[in-house]
């Protein structure tokens, strides 16, 4: 791990000593939102998971329904049958938030006057087959929805747990490292240059004392002088 590349000063140390604290405080934040996320995702892959299989049995039902029909009844009648369907459907988009992500929730409303009146063709050129067909049809379409909502929700909770574990790593094993590693060069530095500052001052100290015994050894040694030479 490389350090970063800055002054080794008090303002700086100070500076990432603080860096580091956000971070840590960040780190653990987002470790608490994607484990909640994790909790979230995996809860609805099993829904999502169990919806799908349901949706897709009754699709296989609904599949064989229209096969049967159509061995029984002409190419050109289905057609007909099906050219101008009655129901309408408005669809409304809505959102909802996870996490701090807005995933789909989808609404509708049918168009049609009589919500019960699903068959757009009259009952005697048809098949019950065909019948039986739309009508489970008709009853899968909220499920389509539902699922189709929580594929949309699933690929976007995967989505923002990819990003946020990415932001997870890059704390802990870059960003705490470095902002660690920094401190402790500037913290070295800074302890290697008070310890040459206070041996320099010790030496200045052990100067200015010998200067002071030297300058008192001189006087001494001059008031002898003077003594010898007024008793001479």
């Amino acid at each position: 791990m490389e350090r970063m590349n800055v002054n080794p000063t008090r303002m700086m140390l100070t500076s990432l000593k603080r860096r580091l604290k956000t971070a840590v405080r960040g780190h653990k934040l987002l470790k608490d939102k994607r484990d909640e996320l994790m909790k979230e995702f995996l809860d609805l892959a099993r829904e999502n998971g169990r919806l799908r299989e349901e949706v897709e049995r009754d699709l296989d039902g609904v599949y064989k329904n229209f096969t049967v029909a159509s061995s029984i009844m002409s190419r050109e009648v289905m057609q007909e049958s099906l050219m101008f369907p009655k129901q309408g459907v408005d669809l409304t988009v809505g959102s909802k938030n996870i996490m701090s992500v807005d995933v789909p929730v989808f609404d509708f409303n049918t168009t049609a006057n009589n919500e019960g009146d699903i068959f757009p063709y009259g009952f005697a050129r048809t098949t019950g087959e065909l019948d039986t067909a739309i009508q489970r049809m008709s009853d899968l379409f909220p499920k389509l929805l539902d699922l189709a909502a929580k594929e949309k929700e699933t690929s976007l909770l995967a989505a923002e747990l990819e990003k946020t574990r990415r932001r997870v790593n890059a704390l802990e094993y870059v960003m705490i490292p470095r902002l660690q590693l920094t401190i402790r060069y500037i913290q070295m530095k800074l302890d290697e240059n008070e310890r040459g500052n206070q041996t320099r001052l010790m030496k200045v100290k052990d100067m200015m004392l010998e200067e002071a015994i030297n300058e008192k050894k001189a006087k001494d040694e001059a008031a002898i002088e003077r003594l010898i030479e007024s008793q001479g």
